[in-house]
Order: C-alpha cells, then sequence, then structure tokens
C-alpha cells in the first residue's frame, strides 16, 4: 500500500479574464481537493492566456504583485481545504522587473515563497526574454505538510543542471508548470519528435534523480499555438503512471509512495556514485 501525498495537476484552458480563471480554478482545486489530492499544481501562467507570443508592453499589465491578491484568496483556499497549491504567476516584482514565477503555498495558508524561472527562452511564438528576468533565488526546495517539493517552469524541463539541484536539496517531486505546444507549420514534421523529447527528457530527470517528476501543461488553441496538453506523472523509474488528454479539461491525479524514492535510490545510488571531483567544469559556457 503506497503512504505518500496524492499529487492533482489542473490541466486547463484559456480563461477571457483573471477573475474567471481564477474562479473556475479554484472550482478545480476543491473538486480536486474533495478526490483526496494534497498537493495540487496549476499549468504555467494560469491566469492569462499565454501571452508570450509577440512583443507587447501593453501585455506587462497583466502581472501581480506575490504576495497580492490572487495568492491571498489561494492562501485562504489551501488552508479551508488543509491542501499545498503550486501556482504559476505573472510576478511584477518592481518597475519594469517582471518574472515568471511560482507561489508555493503550504496546507495551513502560509505562502512558503516563490521561484522565479530561471531559464527563459527565445522562440517563434515564444518571446519570453521579452517579458521575463531571469530568476536570483537558485532553486530552492521546499518542506510542506505533504513532503518536499522542487518547483521548475517550462524551459527549466530541459536542464538536468536544475533538476539535479533541487534533488540534491532533499526534493522527492519535481513539479514543472508548463505552456507548450505545436506551431502549425512544424506540427506535421516535427510534432510527433518535439512531444517525445519533451516527455522522454523529464522521465530522465525522475530516474537520474530517485525522484518523482509532475508536468502540468496547459490544452487548447492560443495565438497560433495548439497546446498539446498531455499532463503527466513518471515514478522514480521513469515510467508514466497517470497522464491527460491531448484536448480534455481535466484533473490528473495520482498518490506517491515514499518508499519506493528510498528503495530506488538504495538500489541505484547515483547520489553516493557521483564523482563531484570531475564536475567542475559544468560552471563554464563551452569547453575550449
Amino acid at each position: 500500500m503506497m503512504s505518500g501525498p496524492v499529487i492533482a495537476l489542473l490541466q486547463s484552458r484559456y480563461f477571457l479574464t483573471k477573475e474567471e480563471s481564477l474562479v473556475a480554478h479554484e472550482q478545480l482545486i476543491r473538486e480536486a481537493a474533495a478526490e483526496g489530492a494534497q498537493i495540487i499544481c496549476t499549468q504555467e501562467l494560469f491566469l492569462t492566456d499565454y501571452f508570450c507570443d509577440v512583443q507587447d508592453q501593453d501585455r506587462f499589465d497583466l502581472a501581480e504583485a506575490i504576495p497580492g491578491v490572487t495568492t491571498e484568496r489561494l492562501c485562504d483556499l489551501a488552508a479551508c481545504l488543509g491542501v499545498v497549491i503550486v501556482a504559476s504567476l505573472f510576478e511584477k516584482r518592481g518597475p519594469g522587473l517582471y518574472h515568471n514565477t511560482a507561489a508555493i503555498i503550504d496546507s495551513d495558508g502560509a505562502l512558503l515563497g516563490t521561484y522565479r524561472k530561471n531559464h527563459i527562452p527565445q522562440d517563434p511564438g515564444f518571446e519570453e526574454k521579452f517579458y521575463f528576468t531571469p530568476g536570483d533565488q537558485g532553486y530552492p526546495v521546499w518542506d510542506t505538510a505533504f513532503g518536499k517539493i522542487g518547483v521548475l517552469i517550462c524551459w527549466d524541463q530541459w536542464y538536468p543542471e536544475a533538476a539535479r539541484l533541487m534533488a540534491l536539496a532533499g526534493a522527492e517531486i519535481l513539479i514543472y508548470p508548463t505552456a507548450i505546444g505545436w506551431l502549425p507549420e512544424e506540427k506535421s514534421t516535427l510534432g510527433e519528435a518535439q512531444h517525445c523529447a519533451w516527455e522522454t527528457v523529464q522521465r530522465g530527470h525522475a530516474v537520474a534523480n530517485g525522484c518523482y517528476v509532475a508536468a502540468i501543461n496547459r490544452v487548447g488553441s492560443e495565438h497560433g499555438t495548439e497546446f498539446w496538453g498531455q499532463s503527466f506523472i513518471v515514478d522514480p523509474y521513469g515510467q508514466i503512471v497517470a497522464k491527460g488528454s491531448v484536448e480534455e479539461e481535466e484533473v490528473i491525479l495520482f498518490q506517491c509512495d515514499k518508499k519506493l524514492l528510498e528503495d530506488t535510490r538504495r538500489i541505484w545510488p547515483f547520489f553516493r556514485d557521483r564523482r563531484i571531483d570531475t564536475y567542475g567544469d559544468l560552471t563554464k559556457r563551452w569547453r575550449d
């Protein structure tokens, strides 16, 4: 019998207003909690559309302070339901200073802190460097009521260093709020390969670090991008243990097994066998 937290991934769509999205997600959180969820996670930038498709100064108006109105409401809800909430928001930190940020809220309603996205992409349809300042908090791990979690955001998914640093700080579950999809001109030729790469690299993080990994994506089409959904949870063997559909809004639930974490790390002692004396060049941009 498993003895670990139940994770819920809120795979959802874009709503017309931030308030409409917040109300809808508050209801989803209640529904997930009623089904036994203890750690509940939103997709990336869940309050808004994925506005980074173009460079538009007016879209900075979508940002908000943390702590602020949204986190206050989510803190109250977390305390009411006794759940941990991971919520991905567009943060206004200061004049002209904005971040892509996840708020981590414990089951007593305390805002434990934030994680600011470290790796910022720049691609057609993903103009994130225009909007987001890279994070400056490192890779914190949060000791919540239901376990130690690390939170990374979307483009962070591709970097094994980020996953490793959180695992080395004790993370049992790595959570990746995400907004990723297909561009119409690429889907027929690269779509399957792109999705395969996205899923595979995160499954590798779970194996290499002996932890659970949970990725929460959005669904629907926005500004020409077709978000591919398929939010998933993998165990320390890299096996997909829960997965969402391509198009449907849904809550994906899975109960983790803490004993499996320790058992896996004993069988495959990657932390023990790391040759930390040989990795100095990882801090260089390139080995010339």
